[in-house]
Formats: C-alpha cells, structure tokens, sequence
C-alpha cells in the first residue's frame, strides 16, 4: 500500500555544517565558508543582486575565512551603505558580501555560493527577498518577488 506524508509532517533534522572552499574566476581569491547547504539558497531582486544573478547563503561572519587575496579585494558599496561588496580586482568576480541587517539577525556575511569550487548547486531549494523594495520585514518566500509592482 502506497503511504503519502501529510501535509504538516515534521521539517527533517538540519545537518551539520561542511566546510566549503571557494574562488574567484582567476583564482586571487580563495575562501573557505561553513556552511550547510541544505538549507538551501536565497536570490534578491534589488538592482545589484538581479545584475549580477547571485544565488546566495548568509552566514555568520565567523563561518568565514578569507584565504588568499585580500589585497587584490576591491570593495563596492552604495546607497544605505547595508551591504559591502567584496570583488576580485583582476577578474570581477563578486565572491562575498559584509553587512549589517537587523532583519537577517545582525552582521552577516553573504557567499554568492557560484563561487564555491566544490558544491553541486542545481538542486538547491532557492527562497526570494524583496531587496529591490527595501521590503526586508517580509522575509523571503518560495517564489521571486516582482522587480515592479502589479500596474506599474
């Protein structure tokens, strides 16, 4: 007899954080984040993140390990200044952001995990954040948030 699981079954038990390492396109960069990819990867719409298509995870910033290549950093930020952008100086590569944002429990660091050298991402589940609208209070969601509202 085929069983199916209800509806409100329990979530399944978080595994343990792995170590991953990660680089830039050349290589200046290398990185090493703790993370557990099981919980899966968030995308945002504001202007910056849609350019740049990233898929990410938000750690603590002690889950993170710059290896090799903070003189080659170059740094971007803008507007509220909430988020720094770390980028190779050769290749360009946005590898990580620094900031600070009470609505994703304070500093963070966030891994545009693209970058990681060792993890099969094509199957990670992807939740989306309204960036674009300054609209952190309603946390992410299944489906992408619109880059412009309805009759706009």
């Amino acid at each position: 007899m085929e069983t199916t699981q209800p509806a409100h079954a329990a979530p399944q038990p978080r595994t343990t954080p792995r170590t991953h390492r990660g680089s830039c396109h050349c290589g200046n960069l290398t990185f090493e984040v703790d993370l557990d990819l099981s919980e899966g990867a968030t995308r945002c719409n504001c202007s910056i993140c849609t350019k740049l298509a990233s898929l990410s995870a938000i750690v603590k910033p002690d889950a993170f390990r710059l290896v090799l290549g903070k003189e080659r950093l170059s740094i971007y930020e803008w507007g509220a200044k909430v988020s720094r952008r770390y980028f190779c100086s050769r290749c360009g590569i946005h590898a990580f952001a620094r900031g600070h944002l009470a609505e994703l429990g304070g500093d963070y660091v966030g891994v545009n995990l693209n970058c990681l050298d060792d993890a099969e991402l094509s199957r990670l589940e992807t939740t989306y954040w309204d960036g674009r609208h300054n609209n952190w209070q309603a946390g992410a969601r299944s489906t992408p948030w619109p880059i412009h509202p309805a009759g706009v």
